[in-house]
């Protein structure tokens, strides 16, 4: 009989172990420790609304992003109108923050995280202003073999990742992006690698603008104060644990 009880006793204490680590990882996605909101953190996508969200150049957001599970998740239009996008922009503007997110990319996807966005009608689409992250499936999206500075992780076109440290197709990416303008600062780093390193403005910020496809963009970077945006390039694409920190 003792031998009975000692073995339930121990099931019960299993269970309940896997129980608290199951809700320990949910309450986690999407939200913040108190150590985070201590110092300063906030989240930008709560698994549950998109509150914080609205269209580039519109009030509200598209409804091909939608909230699946703990993810927002876009997709691509089967009507899409030529000319017309679905990128989506927060509602308020950032200068300097480390921005943190998740990101899992389709097979053959692209994708990216924008900052700096100017959304005052005058420009078609967020990629006409903000620098840009790069999302991709370096291996099997024809950008994966137009140079290292169109892989995942990049500063697009600009400033190339120093190793490739991308999950499979399908598996989550930890992505974070670090811009300060008072320290001339930028940096991104995936899964726990800091990849590309930049800076933000000054002579050596202007000779990598010269060497790139913005060159001659007037809009290009000009918004220290701007949005962020993720982007509709066509793909599948999904987002999770967007939370900012203001510098």
């Amino acid at each position: 009989m003792k031998k009975i009880f000692f073995i339930i006793c121990v099931a019960v204490l299993t269970f309940s172990c896997k129980d608290k680590t199951n809700k320990t990882t949910e309450t986690a996605t999407n939200s913040t420790t108190t150590e985070e909101n201590q110092d300063g953190w906030t989240v930008l996508f709560d698994g549950t609304n998109l509150d914080q969200w609205k269209g580039y150049g519109e009030d509200s957001p598209r409804a091909e992003w939608k909230i699946e599970g703990d993810a927002l998740v876009f997709h691509p239009p089967t009507d899409r109108v030529k000319g017309a996008n679905y990128n989506l922009i927060t509602k308020k503007e950032f200068t300097n923050f480390i921005l943190t997110m998740d990101w899992k990319i389709s097979e053959g996807g692209n994708s990216g995280i924008f900052w700096g966005i100017n959304d005052d009608g005058k420009y078609g689409q967020p990629y006409e202003t903000g620098p840009e992250i790069q999302v991709l499936d370096n291996e099997k999206h024809p950008d994966g073999k137009n140079g290292p500075d169109r892989h995942a992780g990049a500063l697009y076109d600009m400033v190339a990742p120093s190793k490739d440290v991308t999950k499979p197709v399908g598996e989550w990416n930890s992505c974070v992006i670090s811009i300060n303008y008072k320290t001339n600062k930028g940096s991104s780093t995936l899964n726990g690698v800091t990849i590309a390193e930049f800076p933000l403005h000054g002579p050596e910020w202007d000779a990598l603008l010269a060497n790139s496809k913005f060159s001659n963009w007037d809009g290009f970077a000009k918004f220290k104060t701007g949005k962020i945006g993720v982007q509709d390039h066509g793909n599948i694409v999904s987002f999770r644990n967007i939370k900012i920190k203001e510098l």
